[in-house]
């Protein structure tokens, strides 16, 4: 099965999310603090947790919020309000399809 067949649709959103710069740094900040599908919360990882996860990016608050939200609505970051905090992981499945179009195709 060749990689370029998985779901367009869900790759471009997901593509189109990661395209910005901030939102990538946020993504990459969430893979290296925890596995996929690991919540990132105060118990486990207290420096990246979404209040912290915009430090040294020169955003504020409601454009950190913002940018969640988009890789959010593109399934790559799954979010959870427990109390005044908001936990946050990168969705596994999704970060699997994306691996996945990247693998080279066996020629069987």
């Amino acid at each position: 099965m060749s990689n370029y067949k998985i779901n367009s649709a869900l790759l471009c959103e997901a593509f189109k999310a990661l395209s910005n710069p901030h939102r990538l740094a946020l993504f990459n900040r969430l893979l290296n603090c925890c596995a996929p599908g690991t919540k990132c919360s105060p118990a486990v990882a207290v420096r990246y947790c979404v209040g912290e996860l915009g430090e040294g990016l020169d955003i504020a608050p409601s454009t950190l919020s913002h940018h969640l939200k988009e890789l959010n609505r593109a399934g790559l970051v799954e979010m959870e309000r427990k109390g005044k905090n908001v936990e946050c992981w990168v969705e596994p499945a999704k970060l699997a399809k994306l691996t996945t179009f990247f693998k080279p195709v066996q020629n069987d």
